[in-house]
């Protein structure tokens, strides 16, 4: 017994595996791509493949060459053509599935690439079912064909009528990508923010042109345009070869909303030129006002936008989605700084409003810091403890990398918070319980959490107040009953998520707990489901009449069957997150102040089922 549970684990050199570069592309996908995901989310694998492709046309624009990129969308297949220089031929097949080969490395071919690693085009290759790629240079031109990105045919010709450049046509393996489906709204909006990182680019999507002429102040007065919000004055727009930025401030705003951008490529987790930004613009305001405002009091509220070109950048990783070149910061600091000072006293109007912004924002801060001491006392004469809670024994600690096995369920009621409460895991899983319906904060200021004591009670459990670091747990839960009250309370923890701590979305650590609507059995087994047709397909397997239960709520099942549903084989939909720009709109009509729009919305979508 114990020889053969020794050879299981020998380790020797029969054991080490040196992988070839599509091999290891196929396999540790995530390292390429980030995550696969269904097309749900704007940054799911199948839109990243697309981007790859993208970046390498945009790249000849904005080294001179072609105007003009065309993207088709045909059921899965993706076609890319641009009209630049096109790759040289002899070099075609190496460049998109030899890695780290391409002239990316040459500061006289390409000098802000986006592509710095020669690794974009070899992952789609590797990742696609079918790959094409057909370079066309003075008159002449050489094609290539993959499979899982390996080479199955070639073949070069004259095509004298064809205009120089490059096409790239594929469609992405369904062994590595599963279940996806494009969403034509996230390719949009992705093409939008192309164009307006390069004015004049013109791209075109299955006959559908975007083109901008004004840059970033388009992108800015689009988002603006997502909620109706108007600006305090007309956003202040600087550019220059290797530097734009462009903002404004709005009162109909909370916190920040600012776009971050290297070499054309979205940096989602901002890094050094946000941040270099951010501290220009709040040395510039303080120098101007001789004033001492902190950085949230000049950012609150304010829509913006900032793009740098950079020879080298460094990125965090393969996605990009972070720049880390340190390097730069203090001359960039320094740039901001100066040309708002400038513009700041060539337009002492617009100046006076974003300090009279500041100075507004910095008494509401103070005001605030009122409110939060007398909360904390109100809740100190109350408990020492927060009645509602009932915590487990073991925390989140991100600076040690622990905990992320941590939950709390947030429940609705004393008997739902009793089920799981009584069953859980007492080492990992606590459970917060709501008195209620909690109050819609769509519209309202961060001080309702302290004039609530519900919510007052949820943050300081969570130990959301200052930032996401001191978050106690891995994943917040929302287990909330399947009927109509229950999705309610639902949307309205969600909304008061994503008003007030967006980063919880956003690191996607919000679930949905979902339970099952029926059980159906016979004196033989027991099968829970879902939804309807799991129930349907439950009374077939069983045969016979079993036994069918309706659960209404979660305090309807018993402790010993909800232990299962929170245990190993717990199901969870997490929360996706989008950009405030795309949520907006959403928060805004189910959650906003028109209730007569979205009375006459329901009754134009009712459906009534009709009974024989």
């Amino acid at each position: 017994m114990a020889d053969s549970k020794s050879n299981k684990h020998v380790y020797d050199e029969s054991k080490i595996k040196t992988l070839s570069s599509l091999e290891h592309i196929r396999l540790r996908t995530g390292m390429y791509i980030g995550r696969i995901g269904t097309g749900a989310h704007y940054d799911d694998g199948c839109y990243i493949l697309m981007k790859e492709v993208i970046d390498n046309a945009v790249d000849e624009y904005i080294m001179g060459y072609g105007k003009e990129i065309q993207i088709t969308l045909e059921d899965k297949k993706v076609t890319v053509r641009d009209f630049g220089r096109g790759i040289p031929l002899g070099k075609l097949v190496d460049c998109v599935s030899t890695i780290n080969t391409g002239a990316k490395y040459n500061d006289d071919v390409f000098q802000f690439s986006v592509g710095l690693n020669g690794v974009g085009t070899k992952a789609v290759n590797a990742l696609s079912r079918h790959f094409m790629v057909r370079s066309h240079r003075g008159g002449q031109f050489a094609e290539a064909v993959f499979r899982q990105g390996k080479l199955k045919q070639q073949r070069e010709g004259k095509c004298p009528d064809e205009p120089d450049g490059t096409l790239v046509s594929f469609e992405a393996d369904p062994d590595i990508f599963k279940d996806y489906e494009y969403r034509t709204e996230h390719i949009e909006h992705r093409l939008r923010h192309y164009s307006y990182l390069n004015p004049g680019l013109r791209l075109v999507f299955n006959g559908k042109v975007f083109q901008s002429r004004h840059g970033l102040l388009d992108l800015v007065m689009e988002d603006l345009r997502s909620d109706g919000a108007e600006p305090l004055y007309p956003p202040l727009h600087y550019s220059s070869k290797t530097l734009e930025f462009c903002f404004t401030h709005t009162n109909s705003r909370y916190g920040e909303t600012f776009y971050s951008y290297v070499n054309g490529t979205y940096t989602s987790d901002g890094g050094t030129h946000l941040s270099a930004f951010r501290e220009g613009l709040l040395k510039a305001v303080n120098e101007y006002s001789n004033g001492k405002f902190d950085g949230d009091d000049v950012r609150e509220a304010i829509v913006g936008a900032i793009a740098i070109r950079l020879k080298d950048p460094v990125f965090e990783s393969q996605t990009k989605n972070k720049l880390g070149n340190t390097e730069i910061r203090s001359e960039l600091v320094n740039k901001v700084r100066e040309e708002l000072l400038h513009f700041f006293n060539r337009n002492k109007e617009i100046a006076d409003q974003i300090v009279a912004k500041a100075a507004d924002t910095q008494q509401l801060r103070k005001e605030l810091q009122e409110v939060k001491k007398l909360a904390r006392e109100r809740a100190k004469a109350i408990s020492l403890r927060i009645p509602q809670l009932k915590d487990c024994k073991h925390h989140l600690d991100r600076k040690r990398g622990k905990g992320e096995d941590t939950m709390i369920f947030i429940c609705e009621g004393q008997s739902a918070a009793g089920s799981i409460t009584s069953c859980r895991d007492v080492n990992t899983q606590a459970v917060f319980v709501l008195k209620g319906k909690p109050l819609n904060v769509w519209e309202l200021k961060r001080d309702v959490m302290y004039k609530n004591d519900e919510l007052y009670n949820l943050m300081q459990s969570l130990n959301l107040e200052d930032s996401i670091e001191g978050l106690r747990y891995g994943k917040i839960i929302l287990a909330t009953d399947a009927d109509v009250d229950g999705l309610h309370i639902r949307n309205l923890m969600i909304t008061y998520f994503f008003r007030f701590f967006e980063p919880v979305v956003h690191e996607g650590r919000l679930y949905v707990l979902e339970t099952p609507l029926f059980r159906v059995r016979n004196k033989q087994r027991t099968i829970y489901c879902y939804n309807e047709a799991e129930r349907d397909k439950a009374v077939t397997e069983l045969g016979g009449k079993p036994e069918i239960t309706r659960f209404k709520g979660l305090g309807e099942i018993s402790p010993a069957e909800f232990k299962q549903f929170i245990g190993k084989d717990m199901r969870l939909s997490r929360v996706e997150h989008a950009p405030r720009p795309d949520a907006t709109g959403i928060f805004n009509f189910y959650m906003g102040k028109n209730t007569p729009e979205r009375k006459d919305y329901i009754m134009e979508h009712l459906v009534v089922p009709v009974e024989d």
